[in-house]
């Protein structure tokens, strides 16, 4: 299937209070936008189209990649204009996926299955059951269960606003009238813009299928308007990745003081205490230790090895069985071999210490090689 995918990007986000467009604002250390692209790169569609506006070049600058085709919108006119803007360059689209780029925890397999069940006939929507669905488009759906069309917050009646399955904006457009319908908007409403929901009432009044896939909790969809919001999704990913952890086995003396902010791969009875921070690509072997405020970025750590608190491990290689700390700080290029310790208050920086090699305290070791066994004294 020809797939296209539509991000819309272009929101200023006042309420964020911050020079930074919103979907530069990191979550897990990497821009909102940085997550939803790379939940999109996971079904593999033939072009990518981020739809920018406030904040064009920055983004732009921050997340320039080959397979990514910018798209400017002068004037934010609602969401069917916004994905009308990039609609020239879907041309020949079996489907149009549209996106959110201020929506990071968005999970692939949820997107693969709407772009399954919409193919290329149907229109699909993502939609999710809320507790409290204020702010949300509702879904109406006729006595047989099936949509009839999207009513959002300012324009439903009363009895609308009890209904509790909300819109996520997340939808997939048929490519072959996706031109039309879009053409076809109005804005005669409470906004007065143009809205992607009004799609629905038009594929069911042309009676297209309208496929529904759901979201598996409110959090995959949530976007964030504010610091508040943000840190709400912060939190929230912070507990998944705590959660993958514990199910590869690692043992954490707190799920909710871990902070994992890139690409970590774990091996079994690992031990990690609490306020741990691990950045970038980190590999972590059998059996390691590691213990209370330590942060580890773009590392691999052998098995059995032992991180005591406190210590800072960036860009350095660890062979099994090393001990590293307490207030250790293993900067970029340094690599231990098997059995080697770095005590406290050591710092090391492209060196290369040898098996058994100790540097128990007080010294720093920099552009350098140590040989096997040997003994650094304080102070050196």
């Amino acid at each position: 299937m020809n797939l296209h995918v539509v991000i819309l990007a272009a929101g200023q986000g006042t309420r964020m209070r911050s020079k930074l467009p919103k979907v530069l604002h990191p979550v897990a250390g990497k821009p909102m936008l940085g997550h939803v692209i790379d939940c999109a790169r996971s079904l593999s569609p033939t072009r990518i189209h981020v739809v920018i506006g406030h904040g064009a070049e920055l983004v732009r600058e921050q997340l320039a990649a080959e397979d990514i085709h910018w798209v400017l919108q002068t004037e934010q006119l609602g969401t069917g204009h916004a994905v009308a803007q990039a609609l020239p360059g879907t041309e020949g689209a079996d489907q149009v996926l549209v996106l959110y780029g201020d929506v990071p925890l968005l999970r692939a397999e949820t997107l693969a299955q709407l772009s399954s069940q919409a193919g290329a006939q149907a229109l699909g929507m993502l939609t999710v059951t809320l507790a409290d669905p204020t702010g949300y488009g509702r879904i109406l759906r006729n006595e047989a269960g099936e949509v009839q069309a999207i009513v959002e917050q300012k324009d439903a009646s009363a009895e609308q606003l009890r209904i509790r399955e909300g819109n996520t904006g997340i939808m997939a457009l048929p490519g072959k009238h996706a031109a039309r319908w879009l053409g076809s908007l109005s804005n005669q409403n409470a906004q007065g813009e143009y809205y992607l929901t009004d799609v629905v009432a038009m594929a069911v009044a042309e009676q297209i299928p309208v496929e529904v896939a759901h979201a598996g909790d409110e959090y995959e969809v949530l976007g964030a308007n504010n610091r508040v919001q943000l840190a709400v999704l912060e939190a929230e990913y912070r507990r998944r990745q705590a959660e993958r952890l514990m199910t590869e086995g690692v043992s954490l003396a707190d799920p909710a003081r871990i902070d994992v902010r890139g690409d970590v791969s774990v091996g079994r009875d690992i031990s990690i205490d609490i306020n741990v921070v691990l950045e970038g690509r980190v590999v972590i072997e059998d059996d390691v230790i590691i213990e209370s405020n330590c942060v580890l970025r773009d590392c691999h750590i052998g098995a059995g090895s032992h991180i005591k608190a406190f210590s800072h491990i960036d860009g350095a290689e660890l062979a099994s069985g090393c001990d590293v700390g307490p207030y250790a700080r293993l900067r970029p290029g340094t690599r231990l071999h098997a059995g080697a310790k770095i005590g406290n208050f050591v710092e090391t920086k492209k060196a290369d210490i040898g098996a058994g090699a100790k540097v128990n305290h007080l010294s720093y070791i920099g552009d350098a090689v140590v040989g096997p066994d040997v003994n650094i004294g304080a102070g050196t």
